[in-house]
């Protein structure tokens, strides 16, 4: 069997360097999308108070009225 130049070593090295980067990139892609959803999923639940606020609001103002 061949020995391994040190080129060959430092192209492991670069490889599995890279390897682990992309692996941690697409970990973070990941986490950053489901984190826009869960955002979404909050502004609606926002969006559907600030009605019901507007509502509760108009008819205390009605009734006091």
């Amino acid at each position: 069997m061949a020995r391994k130049t040190n080129l060959s070593k430092a192209a492991e090295r670069i490889g599995g360097a890279f390897g682990r980067a992309e692996v941690t990139a697409h970990r973070v892609a990941k986490a950053g999308v489901v984190a826009k959803e869960e955002l979404d999923a909050i502004s609606k639940q926002i969006d559907a108070l600030k009605k019901q606020l507007a509502k509760t609001t108009k008819k205390i103002k009605k009734a006091l009225g």
